[in-house]
């Protein structure tokens, strides 16, 4: 199975991820669920392994039915087992992403890619937050594999922040400022304006502020799910903080 060159990893990489990352969450979650998740304030772990449970389900029937499910969420799932509903619906998705290979046409929110090949890397990408939720809940985080950190960070880049979502009515945060952020030797620029975000490759140019950091460390900050000082900034703070707010926007 191959994917497009809109993907830096593997099909099989990240099938492989999705499961070691889905099975620690199972593991951490058996720790308790109600310790409360500190990034999400008013989640517990057990509101997150619902969470991840009803994404996994929804994800099926988006392969299924090539579209949106409507109505979703099915009745009475909410009144399931938590830990029962986790285990059911992990392995239908793994076997729904590999019935559907990665060209199959489908819904995504991506709007340069509708194949059932985004939901490969979204699935996987889903589930290392939501371990980390766990995990911090816990007090036992454990490290994110540098390389799915880094395809991470390109994907809240692009779609989540920089797809066509954006004008002045919609946005707290109307920004008018590049940013660069860089991990492991690859960069990311990012210009956002009050209606519009555009990411690119690389480390052209001028920038008004940098973040930098250990690929995981950074990732989780995109995400919200770590504190300032697990990154380093440089340049404007104003355009730090209104770029946290754009972010915050983009992937609640």
């Amino acid at each position: 199975m191959g994917l497009s060159a809109e993907y830096y990893l593997s099909a099989e990489y990240y099938l492989e991820q999705l499961a070691a990352e889905s099975a620690r969450l199972r593991e951490v979650a058996e720790l308790g669920l109600a310790a409360p998740v500190p990034s999400c304030p008013g989640w517990t772990v057990e509101t997150v392994v619902r969470h991840v449970a009803q994404v996994y389900l929804h994800k099926i029937e988006v392969l299924r039915l090539g579209a949106l499910p409507d109505p979703w969420p099915p009745a009475g799932i909410d009144d399931r087992d938590p830990f029962e509903l986790y285990d059911e619906s992990l392995p239908a998705l793994l076997a729904a992403l590999r019935q559907a290979g990665t060209t199959q046409q489908t819904w995504t929110f991506n709007p340069r890619d509708s194949t059932s090949g985004f939901w490969y890397r979204r699935m996987a990408l889903e589930t290392v937050v939501h371990r980390v939720d766990a995990e911090q809940a816990h007090d036992v985080v454990t490290p994110i594999a540098a390389e799915l950190a880094l395809d991470g960070i390109d994907e809240v880049l692009f779609p989540s922040l920089g797809g066509p979502w954006w004008d002045e009515s919609w946005t707290k945060h109307p920004m008018d400022a590049t940013v660069r952020i860089t991990a492991e030797g690859r960069s990311w620029t990012v210009r956002a304006d009050a209606t519009s975000v555009t990411v690119l490759q690389g480390a052209e140019g001028d920038a008004d502020a940098e973040i930098f950091g250990d690929p995981g460390a950074v990732y989780l900050w995109l995400f919200g799910r770590t504190t300032d000082d697990a990154v380093g900034f440089s340049g404007s703070d104003d355009v730090i903080r209104e770029f946290r707010g754009r972010l915050t926007e983009a992937t609640q």
